[in-house]
């Protein structure tokens, strides 16, 4: 029997997900293990460190893993998956497309562009990330790829453009 912090972790997790655009894993008790891995990361650390990675417990450093981790999106994009893979894409969740494996993306930044070429950063940030701008809401994020999902209108990827 799963204690009961655990199952409304999981049924808050699923809701928040689901408003959001995303998808939980389909394997319930799967994903009621990695909510186990959350918390006990939640005791130790004060924040949801992934519970697949190794936290170092400062929590400036442990940013880029704290659940919904910095590299949720890309992995979802790219294998069907996150890292731990507690968020899956629509397609595995339906179970039209199986995951794949993913290899730990932490660590690897992208380099920042030559100062000669700052004119070509039209909608870049400095670091030579892209700004997204969502055609429906307006939403600007910074990331290699539009999300999968608008988090505040729920619009598809395919209505995001480069921002300008």
């Amino acid at each position: 029997m799963r204690d009961q912090t655990v199952l409304d972790t999981y049924e808050r997790l699923k809701r928040e997900a689901e408003a959001a655009g995303y998808f939980l894993n389909p394997d319930v008790e799967f994903v009621l293990d990695l909510v186990e891995g959350l918390l006990t990361n939640e005791a130790r650390y004060g924040y949801w460190a992934c519970p697949c990675r190794l936290a170092e417990g400062v929590r400036e450093k442990d940013l880029d893993i704290i659940c919904p981790c910095d590299y949720r999106d890309a992995d979802l994009d790219e294998y069907g998956a996150c890292y731990c893979a507690l968020y899956v894409s629509e397609e595995v969740a339906r179970g039209e497309k199986a995951a794949q494996p993913v290899p730990e993306r932490r660590g690897s930044k992208p380099s920042a562009p030559a100062e000669e070429h700052e004119e070509e950063l039209v909608g870049f940030t400095r670091c030579g990330i892209p700004v997204w701008r969502c055609k429906v809401c307006g939403y600007l994020c910074a990331r290699p790829q539009p999300p999968l999902k608008c988090p505040i209108c729920k619009a598809d990827r395919d209505r995001f453009e480069r921002f300008w």
